[in-house]
């Protein structure tokens, strides 16, 4: 299909979700900024995606900071002639949020991750709508988790940077609608690629699979599928909206 033709979308964040993403809208139609904190990572698979015939560049983008946003944006602008669409797809990891909870993580960790996983998103989304603007609209897409459900006894910071980022889709869908500006939440489960399963025990990964109603952990084709519709026209009327893809582990209003 091509419902993503001569649409122009930068992905901030590779590896597995992100990866697959840019393949994903390029295989659409779409021109793609791959961005990443690797940025040789970025680099490389935008040259494999272009060796296809696709128009895929990377770079790199630090989602943590301002002007690193704002240049994956103007590379977009300025090599593919505007902006249709952002997808973040990324996280602020620390290592002490996994140790700690609320009275104990210290808040200079808590504010590290905050500050990549909350704060990034606004900055992405800030820096992108004008651009969208300029193209009579555009889609914003944001990747979360399930782990803003969860009500895990650490990770706090983690899960509140995935929550701050549907209050931040509702906010653009509520104001920049009537503009033709869209924005949604994609809330992944658990998701395999060859990354985790080498960093996990086959145990934990079989009761990760387990915890699922299809038999199978999600893989990144699953979750590009759905932002291919969030991005395209055939999504036009999804706005504001915060929706799991997960296998049926997690069920919620």
């Amino acid at each position: 299909m091509n419902r993503l033709q001569d649409k122009v979308i930068v992905v901030a964040g590779a590896g597995g979700i992100g990866d697959e993403l840019a393949r994903r809208y390029t295989g659409e139609g779409a021109a793609v900024v791959l961005g990443d904190i690797d940025g040789d990572r970025a680099i490389a698979t935008a040259e494999t995606i272009a060796a296809t015939g696709a128009a895929c560049i990377g770079t790199l983008l630090d989602g943590g900071d301002e002007g690193s946003i704002r240049a994956a944006i103007d590379l977009a602008v300025g090599r593919f002639g505007g902006l249709d669409g952002l997808h973040a797809n990324y996280a602020g990891f620390n290592d002490n949020d996994s140790l700690h909870d609320v009275t104990t993580i210290p808040m200079e960790d808590f504010d590290d991750v905050m500050r990549v996983g909350s704060r990034g998103f606004v900055l992405c989304t800030r820096h992108a709508i004008p651009e969208m603007l300029k193209r009579g609209g555009g889609s914003l897409v944001y990747t979360s988790s399930d782990a803003a459900f969860m009500g895990e006894v650490v990770r706090l910071a983690y899960a509140m940077s995935k929550v701050s980022m549907h209050a931040l889709a509702r906010h653009v869908a509520h104001r920049f609608g009537p503009q033709g500006i869209r924005a949604n939440v994609i809330c992944p489960g658990v998701v395999t690629h060859p990354r985790f399963e080498a960093a996990l025990p086959a145990e934990i990964v079989e009761a990760f699979t387990d915890s699922t109603l299809l038999g199978r952990l999600g893989r990144p084709v699953d979750i590009a599928a759905m932002a291919a519709l969030m991005m395209s026209d055939e999504g036009s009327y999804i706005t504001g909206q915060v929706i799991s893809v997960n296998g049926g582990a997690l069920m919620r209003p």
